[in-house]
C-alpha cells in the first residue's frame, strides 16, 4: 500500500479560520498534515505544539496521483492562510 504525507508547520489562519469536523472553526497557529494512500487524500490540522489532530471539513477527498495530492496539500495551506472558514473542496482536475 502506498502512503505518502506532507506536513507544513507554523501556518497562521486568516480571519475566519478553518472548519473542522471535530472542533468547528479553528484559528491561530496550526500545522497542516496531508496523507495520501494512493486513492484519496486526508487533510488534518492541529494547533502548533499540541498532539490532537482535527479533520478539515470535506476531507478525505478522491485524489488519483501523488502530484495531485501534493498540490492539494499546498492549496489547503494557502487557503488556511487566507481564512474564511476554509474547508477541503473537490477539484475538477482531481
Amino acid at each position: 500500500m502506498v502512503q505518502t504525507s506532507w506536513t507544513t508547520t507554523g501556518v497562521f489562519t486568516g480571519q475566519g479560520g478553518v472548519r473542522t469536523c471535530e472542533a468547528g472553526i479553528v484559528t491561530g497557529e496550526l500545522t497542516v498534515h496531508t496523507t495520501w494512500d494512493g486513492r484519496q487524500a486526508d487533510v488534518k490540522i492541529q494547533y502548533s505544539g499540541t498532539s490532537e489532530w482535527f479533520t478539515v471539513t470535506g476531507s478525505p477527498v478522491p485524489c488519483p496521483s501523488l502530484q495531485d495530492s501534493r498540490s492539494l496539500h499546498q492549496e489547503v495551506v494557502e487557503a488556511v492562510r487566507a481564512g474564511g472558514g476554509t474547508a477541503v473542496l473537490q477539484h475538477d482536475r482531481l
